[in-house]
């Protein structure tokens, strides 16, 4: 694909469309937008975008595709897959100014926003009203709900609540050609031909903007109870979640942290919190509804099945503020582990039962490849993100021999009934590894999809494929 350069004529054109005060050529700009959280990649920009309407968007995008200029979409930057990342250069389209809650529909528990509202931002909005919003990624404070659409985050309560898709009822988008559509309803069923919005959710910019989006909300759960419980090996912590499930308890959370990531975490952010020295890995266990009564009782029933798996203590939280430096602990653990150490972070996805295999696959495969990990992750739904620790490893190894361990990891996930992604996307590092989980038959049928809704491939180039 052959994209035009974007000269001086050219940006002066997008300035007629958005406005000069929404175009941005100026170098500091131009590095903000040339990268996000993945590792550090960083591609350059021609122009930044920052449109305020969808009409405008509609007009942007009309140009660009009868022009042959490549699009990137952007949310909040905090993607890990280098979904947001400018490979092409072109234009970054940014959705911050697209930033408003439309309407909290409490007769109906439904919500309309704008793609550059901050999640954290709409699940106090909602809170606020009585109502729950669920997905809550750990960059939850800063990354937006379109970039969620987008890449199908998901967060620790999922394992209860469900993931992003069980809460989107529809969508308005702009696509490629400038035409602005819905891709649903406003209903909690749907069985009207293809479902469009389904197929938006988790295509990574690369079929649509998503300009509005409908969201399902639920009454406010009146009660939680957070439990932290050491294990001394990676593989006992993680065969304790699937039994977890099987005593007939589903808990809100269940996420598993390694002993490395917490020592890191307290350094980092100066978290008071005494470990056993025997302790190897913990479950952090939420428990939320409207009894206190019946989340003791299944509290009780959590203390049973991990003491069968060698638990060597369970610490409960007394107090709000003890909940949240338990939870703080677990959100900053990425930004404490890529403090320590150049690393790359994949995002494997197992049936829950087959977390232990997984774990210990992994650290197999690090000997073998002479790289170090730091595991932690939603283990209630059976989502482990893997943090590979450059640490002794050579610039030659690390660049070259990492990758065979790295396929190796996937090829372990997809063999245990699991994929290559749980959250994170594909975006630009992942898709070299696609074909480990699917056939020429099913790219394909992707690649078609691609080319209906996008002919001239000028949005979000090189992703996915």
């Amino acid at each position: 694909m052959t994209f035009t350069p974007v000269n001086h004529k050219i940006i002066q054109e997008l300035k007629k469309i958005a406005g000069s005060q929404n175009v941005f050529t100026d170098q500091e700009s131009i590095h903000k937008y040339s990268h996000d959280e993945t590792e550090d990649l960083k591609f350059f920009p021609d122009v930044i975008l920052k449109p305020k309407t969808v009409t405008d968007i509609s007009a942007i995008m009309k140009y660009c595709n009868e022009h042959c200029i490549a699009v990137t979409p952007r949310g909040g930057g905090t993607g890990l897959s280098g979904g947001a990342l400018p490979v092409r250069g072109g234009v970054v389209l940014s959705l911050e100014k697209l930033d408003q809650i439309i309407e909290i529909d409490e007769r109906n528990l439904q919500v309309t926003v704008e793609p550059g509202v901050i999640t954290e931002n709409l699940m106090n909005a909602v809170a606020e009203k009585g109502f729950l919003y669920p997905v809550d990624p750990s960059s939850k404070g800063s990354c937006f709900i379109g970039g969620n659409m987008a890449h199908g985050s998901g967060g620790p309560r999922v394992v209860k609540y469900g993931t992003i898709r069980e809460y989107v009822l529809n969508l308005e988008v702009v696509l490629p050609n400038g035409e602005i559509i819905w891709t649903g309803s406003n209903t909690l069923k749907y069985a009207s031909g293809y479902n469009l919005t389904q197929l938006l959710i988790g295509s990574e910019g690369t079929l649509a903007i998503i300009t509005k989006i409908v969201l399902k909300l639920i009454p406010q759960p009146k009660h939680d109870i957070l439990l932290l419980a050491s294990f001394p090996s990676n593989e006992d912590a993680c065969a304790a979640v699937s039994a977890i499930f099987r005593a007939g308890v589903t808990p809100s959370a269940v996420e598993f942290m390694e002993r490395k990531g917490i020592e890191w975490v307290k350094e980092h952010d100066d978290i008071n919190f005494n470990m056993s020295p025997t302790a190897a890995a913990f479950l952090l266990i939420e428990l939320d509804g409207s009894s206190m009564d019946l989340l003791f009782a299944d509290a009780e029933v959590i203390n049973e099945v991990v003491e069968q798996h060698h638990c060597q203590e369970v610490l409960f939280a007394d107090s709000a503020n003890q909940k949240e430096e338990l939870w703080r602990m677990r959100r900053t653990m990425a930004v404490s582990i890529k403090s320590n150490s150049v690393y790359k972070e994949e995002d494997t996805v197992v049936p829950r039962a087959e977390l232990p295999k997984l774990i210990h696959g992994i650290k197999e495969i690090g000997e073998i490849y002479g790289f170090d990990s730091v595991c932690y992750g939603h283990a209630g739904d059976g989502n482990l993100h893997v943090n590979i620790l450059k640490g002794n490893m050579s610039d030659y190894d690390w660049n070259h021999k990492l990758k065979e361990g790295i396929k190796e990891i996937f090829e372990l996930t997809v063999k245990l009934g699991g994929n290559i992604s749980g959250e994170h996307g594909i975006g630009l590092v992942q898709k070299e590894y696609m074909s480990i989980k699917y056939s020429e038959i099913q790219l394909n049928l992707m690649r078609g999809i691609k080319a209906v809704f996008d002919p001239n491939g000028i949005l979000n180039p090189d992703k996915i494929f």
